[in-house]
């Protein structure tokens, strides 16, 4: 899937910013002749655009077809399996990568929101990185919600399939996984004490965490995923534990918020927060017409009631 993903930014990448640019270029440098047939126009402008393609890119532009269209002349054709068209003024002075009809009526895009699906229990996966910023901001304004929804919604923290921030963020994003898989109504306490100043050692005490208990699991969880044996201080190596939910959901930085297997963009205040849930439900509890604060915390650890308006993301 994210190979996928990655073959589609790339194609788009070079038809906006090789295609479009160099066309753009070739403005100001067809040469102008005298001679107007069309097929000789088309066969010059082929020509110089694949002499550009050549020197920066090592590619071919392969003609399809043309037609007259106006006072211009439209040109297919396509590089490797890619088509594009571009437009020539029929003396084959000016060629231009789009052209655009004004005689058409220009329409807003449109509002609709996609809804989210409802069901009984709503699941929601926050996906970060455990020492990033941005991570931490969402984390601190999921936490009253979670709070108000435990029981009525289904709220995990999940991991982005790679680290960014060294040893440190390896070693906590498997200490947050065992707690929430071997003690799981510790974690809440847990990561609470976290986020205010990433102190471990002082949380794993605060929540009465079992240390000999939550050991053993972090390291057959490290030896399962081969993640000690796969880190490097260099690059950002993987941390496969949700490696499979990484995929599914095409996650790519911390924060991402899935709802009911539907990624979503939220603000994040624990009041926009707790509505996007809330209307993932079939039939919203209570505890959803209680309002929360819609303060968006800061980056970064610090108490709850930071504010801030940075909405950043680790990738």
């Amino acid at each position: 899937m994210k190979k996928d993903l990655t073959k589609k930014i790339l194609t788009w990448l070079f038809s906006l910013l090789v295609i479009s640019s160099l066309l753009t270029t070739l403005v100001l440098f067809l040469p102008q002749r005298g001679g107007k047939e069309g097929e000789k126009v088309v066969e010059r402008a082929m020509d110089y655009i694949n002499k550009i393609l050549s020197l920066q890119q090592g590619q071919k532009a392969e003609l399809i077809s043309w037609e007259r269209e106006g006072d211009l002349y439209k040109i297919s054709f396509k590089v490797g399996d890619v088509e594009y068209q571009s437009f020539v003024t029929k003396d084959g002075k000016y060629l231009f990568p789009f052209a655009y009809d004004l005689t058409k009526e220009i329409k807003a895009p449109s509002q609709a929101k996609a809804t989210l699906e409802k069901r009984e229990k709503p699941d929601v996966k926050l996906f970060v990185m455990s020492y990033c910023p941005f991570g931490l901001q969402m984390e601190k304004a999921i936490l009253p919600v979670w709070e108000l929804l435990e029981g009525k919604a289904e709220i995990g923290i999940y991991f982005v399939d790679y680290i960014m921030h060294g040893k440190k963020e390896m070693e906590e994003n498997l200490r947050q996984y065992c707690i929430q898989k071997g003690q799981k109504e510790k974690y809440l306490a847990y990561l609470s004490c976290f986020v205010k100043e990433g102190k471990f050692e002082k949380c794993l005490d605060e929540a009465k965490i079992e240390k000999e208990k939550l050991k053993d699991c972090m390291e057959k969880t490290d030896k399962e995923f081969k993640i000690s044996e796969n880190f490097s201080e260099k690059g950002y190596p993987p941390f496969d534990v949700h490696h499979d939910l990484n995929e599914k959901y095409q996650v790519t930085g911390s924060p991402t918020l899935v709802i009911n297997d539907k990624v979503v963009t939220v603000q994040r205040s624990p009041e926009k927060i707790k509505e996007k849930i809330c209307q993932a439900f079939l039939s919203p509890p209570p505890e959803c017409e209680k309002e929360l604060s819609e303060k968006v915390p800061s980056p970064g650890f610090g108490n709850l009631e930071g504010e801030s308006s940075g909405q950043g993301q680790c990738k």
